[in-house]
């Protein structure tokens, strides 16, 4: 089948026409079985495409409304929601945990600051003890868990990306602070007043929306990364315990083996389990590269986003052991890792290749999803259609 052959569907502006032939080439030659993508300059949405199918089968096709398990993009869409709350002076990221989370006072972390949740400088990417299969969809015993675990590193002495912990922990924050879920708060004071299509827990009439999520296509990376956590994890100590359990402690922490069932999608795992399409995504950073405002709906102020995109964290990175750069919840661009030409460019990866973010210097913003994706941590297939958004600018 030729590139040509395959049916994108959607629209964009005549400047940003490759970026359809490019995405109907990422489906003819396999690299995705559905995709979507949307890039807005300001409040303008020019392109809104998608293509390929929701399963494996290729019995579903992909269309307008069609949503997925987008991993960790959802991390940014946690920390807006946390943000929030700081912005308006009901969160102090200054101020212990432990002031609005009693109970995280043990195991010498009284006086852990808010701050270094944010920025994957507190210490607890994983769980120490072993949990039972299925913990990842029971709330309260994640939140216990982590209030008990003892940090890996002195907080704030390094820096790892917390791969599955981080929405649990700053989820528990926004609950005991809103008195709501991360999820419940997401859509009443953000997604739902702005028609923003991204769900942290999903209703089951939303099921018929979703694609399945489909095992990724490996990647060279990704090989040499499973053989070096490899093994029983009881068995493992120290920094290799920490890395193995960020993704494996409990077994479906991350999704394995559940992340198409009913159960999954209603389960809050802000981390790792929200749900949406490329247009909600780049809807969201739209607001996040211009004035704050999407729809005439608050996210954030531009003073607030600044303070965020400020580098915290920057170098090589504890848990996966490459270099990584964090602000306040957000992936900033790098050098090995690009989110287009420009220095203060923010947002966050998914894995497999999933992406959304905002450049605040081009009010740009950007947002792709698909069901299949690539192992690893470097998408060239994704980087292709960054540089052919700035070369339509």
């Amino acid at each position: 089948m030729s590139a040509e052959a395959i049916e994108v569907q959607g629209r964009c502006e005549p400047a940003f026409e490759p970026l359809r032939r490019a995405l109907a080439q990422i489906i003819d030659t396999g690299r995705e079985v559905g995709a979507a993508l949307a890039v807005y300059v300001g409040k303008e949405s020019v392109v809104d495409l998608w293509a390929g199918h929701k399963d494996a089968a290729r019995t579903r096709r992909w269309d307008e409304n069609t949503i997925v398990n987008l991993y960790s993009v959802g991390k940014a869409v946690t920390a807006v929601c946390a943000l929030r709350l700081a912005e308006r002076g009901a969160l102090d990221l200054d101020s212990p945990v432990s002031r609005y989370w009693p109970e995280f006072a043990q195991a010498g972390k009284t006086r852990l600051p808010v701050r270094l949740l944010l920025t994957h400088q507190a210490g607890l990417p994983a769980v120490f003890r072993e949990l039972p299969k299925g913990a990842v969809l029971q709330w309260e015993v994640m939140t216990a868990a982590l209030a008990a675990q003892e940090p890996w590193w002195k907080p704030g002495a390094g820096h790892g990306y917390h791969v599955n912990t981080y929405g649990f922990l700053l989820g528990e924050l926004v609950r005991r602070i809103t008195g709501k879920s991360l999820g419940s708060y997401l859509r009443d004071e953000i997604a739902g007043p702005a028609g923003l299509d991204f769900f942290i827990g999903l209703g089951p009439e939303l099921d018929a929306r979703c694609a399945d999520v489909i095992p990724a296509l490996p990647g060279p990376e990704a090989e040499q990364r499973r053989a070096s956590l490899a093994g029983d994890l009881g068995a493992l100590t120290g920094l290799s315990r920490m890395r193995a359990g960020a993704y494996w402690n409990p077994p479906n922490l991350s999704g394995q083996g559940i992340v198409n069932t009913r159960e999954w999608r209603a389960a809050e795992v802000p981390s790792t389990n929200g749900h949406g399409s490329a247009r909600g995504v780049a809807r969201l950073y739209s607001a996040l590269a211009t004035d704050g405002k999407l729809d005439g709906v608050h996210i954030l102020s531009p003073s607030t986003v600044e303070m965020a995109i400020a580098e915290q964290a920057y170098g090589e990175d504890l848990v996966l052991q490459r270099p990584t750069r964090f602000g306040l919840g957000f992936q900033l661009t790098m050098r090995e890792r690009p989110l287009g030409p420009n220095p203060r460019s923010f947002g966050h990866f998914g894995a497999g290749g999933s992406l959304g973010f905002a450049d605040p210097d081009a009010r740009v913003a950007f947002a792709y999803a698909m069901n299949q994706g690539r192992e690893g941590w470097q998408h060239k297939h994704v980087r292709d259609l960054i540089d052919r958004v700035y070369e339509a600018l």
